[in-house]
């Protein structure tokens, strides 16, 4: 954090960046952002007119040259003075036609003039330092930009709005009203003091650790809310798994084949489904065998399994319950109370030889993947996936601020462990080391947002004490 604070403490605008705004490719438009003091002098070159006074936020439409005077592109140029920007600088956006060759040479005439290309995250960067936005908002755009998941965006959009800085910010009180008490039970204890300061100290500080232990455990909990659901295909050898996995891709992704073994590794796909981001995970049958490599394949399956948010148990209807089965129901039950668990009775189209009296605790879905219309609202596949959204959405209510960062867990980590080490200090009345631990919890949790400042300290010390006398 003192590495960012000396930054912002260095940080001019000598230095005008530039970069792409959009992804080259074949599209419309591409934009292209120059941000610094000289934004409007390069732009001003580009379009070989006088753009020393153009209206603020107007979009103006002109014609853009090379060096050699070339026309380059007719394109639309919007201004957006200091500080009433993105990054508090003048910017300039160029929205020009799309396609890779437009846009580059557009960054190369700017280099030309002078700017240089942006480092990655540097427009956020400068966003942050210039004050328009705090590290809790920064990580906010960052994660926005990956992000894929309905209900993600949903949690992502309130740290934007300064949900996250607010709760910081209260947080922040407390300590300092904390370490505000404590200080003056140090330096005035001659003085007339409440008497049951300690008392007060003490439930305050319970209130606060039993405030961040709820945050640290609801975030681990919703982690897969922004890394998405890790859900794991298990069975025995040919009771499905690579054609239900390729079904819900639709795409031959894994092999299928009725020889056992044939999928010897864990295959891993990303995809979509109603705004829920799943890491859907086929893995090898599980069985005794003979086969080294095999068995390797196995071993990983297994990992996979307790790795996964979600497993998704296949059985084979068509085939009588076995050893194999029973080993699969065992490794379910392990799992009850720590995952959640979805069984599905496959091959419901052939006559049923299966026991299904044994997964009753799991309340097992059909399923059938042949000669069926996959995409059709009435197929097995799709009561599966209602199921599954179901078991997402109700994942993911929660009211409750998350944490969005591995930076912000451990701000907040670190915060729990210096307010734990000083429940002692306090105990013993030894209120110099309590203020010390208080002073890491609070640099701790500023380290989210901004830095404490010690006159935020002595401001609540004189201004709920009388100390003057």
């Amino acid at each position: 954090m003192e590495s960012v604070i000396s930054s912002s403490m260095n940080f001019n605008t000598n230095n005008t960046i530039v970069a792409p705004a959009t992804t080259y490719g074949k599209s419309s438009l591409n934009i292209i952002r120059l941000s610094g003091q000289d934004s409007l002098k390069i732009a001003s070159k580009l379009a070989k007119i006088d753009l020393k006074n153009p209206k603020v936020r107007h979009a103006k439409l002109t014609k853009i040259y090379f060096e050699n005077g070339e026309l380059l592109d007719e394109c639309i140029i919007i201004y957006f003075k200091s500080p009433h920007s993105y990054t508090t600088e003048d910017v300039i956006e160029f929205q020009c036609h799309g396609g890779t060759f437009i846009a580059q040479n557009i960054l190369e005439e700017c280099l030309k003039y002078g700017a240089r290309l942006a480092n990655p995250g540097e427009f956020t960067k400068r966003a942050f330092l210039g004050g328009r936005i705090d590290l809790t908002q920064a990580q906010a755009v960052a994660k926005l930009i990956e992000s894929s998941n309905a209900n993600a965006h949903k949690m992502l959009m309130r740290h934007l709005n300064g949900e996250m800085q607010e709760f910081c910010e209260n947080l922040r009180t407390d300590l300092i009203t904390l370490l505000a008490h404590s200080e003056v039970f140090i330096d005035y204890a001659d003085e007339e003091l409440p008497q049951d300061l300690l008392k007060n100290l003490q439930n305050k500080l319970t209130s606060i650790l039993k405030t961040l232990q709820s945050l640290l455990e609801q975030s681990i909990q919703k982690k897969s809310l922004f890394e998405g659901y890790k859900l794991c295909i298990i069975g025995k050898p040919n009771v499905g798994k690579s054609s239900f996995l390729n079904a819900l891709l639709h795409n031959e992704r894994a092999i299928v084949s009725d020889i056992a073994g044939t999928t010897r590794d864990s295959i891993e796909e990303n995809f979509v489904l109603e705004g829920h981001l799943l890491r859907l995970i086929d893995t090898a049958g599980i069985r005794k065998s003979q086969d080294i490599i095999e068995n390797k394949g196995i071993e990983r399956s297994l990992q996979k399994a307790k790795e996964s948010d979600i497993l998704i148990a296949l059985f084979d209807s068509s085939r009588p319950l076995d050893h194999e089965d029973l080993e699969i129901i065992e490794l379910l039950k392990n799992y009850q109370d720590s995952k959640k668990i979805i069984v599905l009775l496959n091959k419901t189209d052939l006559q049923n030889h299966f026991d299904s009296e044994v997964l009753k605790p799991f309340l097992p879905l059909n399923l059938c993947l042949k000669n069926t219309n996959l995409n059709s609202q009435e197929s097995l596949l799709s009561s599966f996936k209602n199921h599954l959204i179901s078991l997402l959405n109700s994942q993911e209510s929660t009211q409750s601020l998350l944490l969005i960062s591995q930076y912000q867990f451990q701000a907040v980590k670190n915060c729990i462990q210096a307010l734990y080490d000083s429940k002692i200090p306090l105990e013993n009345g030894e209120l110099e080391l309590f203020s010390f631990h208080i002073n890491e919890a609070l640099r701790a949790i500023a380290s989210i947002t901004k830095p404490y400042e010690y006159s935020q300290m002595l401001d609540v010390m004189f201004g709920e004490f009388c100390l003057g006398k």
